[in-house]
């Protein structure tokens, strides 16, 4: 390790950011012939392998869309697996409607609220008002009532597409066990 000088090292506090050298770092090039990105992202060689491939984001997207979980496995090998580690994860399924932060009483998810404003709607709107403000504002925007207007094709698909998030959501409360 170099002495440290006046030029990188002005004691406490640190004026530099911790780890920040004049040395140069070590980059991990994408094992993916021909590549010259750098390879921050590991992916496994094989089904429960500790080797890891590092590829850059464009060939690890490229590798995880041929990846087989499940592969070298029966039937009822894969399903006993899915059952077994879907049964780790139920204790969060009673959580998951709350999304990240969502409305201020963690009632709705941060999808459901923005789709509550494309509906014009408050956040404590039940469902029927949600189906009641879906016809409305999709018969008012609907492409066939405003032929050749590009805005309202738009509009209408943002509200066909938050009218199915709340559906979705209304549909999965609907199937959550009470405690």
């Amino acid at each position: 390790m170099a002495r440290p000088t006046r030029s990188d090292n002005w004691g406490f506090p640190r004026w530099g950011s911790y780890g920040s050298t004049r040395e140069a770092t070590r980059v991990r090039m994408c094992d993916r012939h021909g590549c010259d990105q750098p390879g921050n992202c590991p992916a496994p060689k094989s089904p429960n392998s500790p080797e890891r491939w590092y590829f850059c984001q464009d060939h690890a997207a490229e590798y995880n869309r041929g990846w087989n979980y499940f592969e070298g496995l029966s039937a009822e090998e894969a399903a006993e697996r899915e059952a077994a580690e879907t049964r780790t994860a139920n204790g969060y399924a009673e959580a998951r409607h709350y999304g990240w932060g969502g409305s201020g009483d963690g009632s709705r998810s941060r999808d459901e609220m923005r789709a509550l404003d494309v509906l014009e709607l408050d956040s404590d709107a039940d469902f029927d008002a949600v189906r009641t403000a879906w016809r409305k504002l999709a018969k008012e925007w609907h492409p066939d009532v405003r032929q050749g207007d590009e805005e309202a094709a738009k509009r209408f698909q943002a509200i066909q597409a938050a009218y199915d998030v709340l559906r979705a959501a209304e549909e999965n409360r609907a199937w959550r066990p009470t405690s």
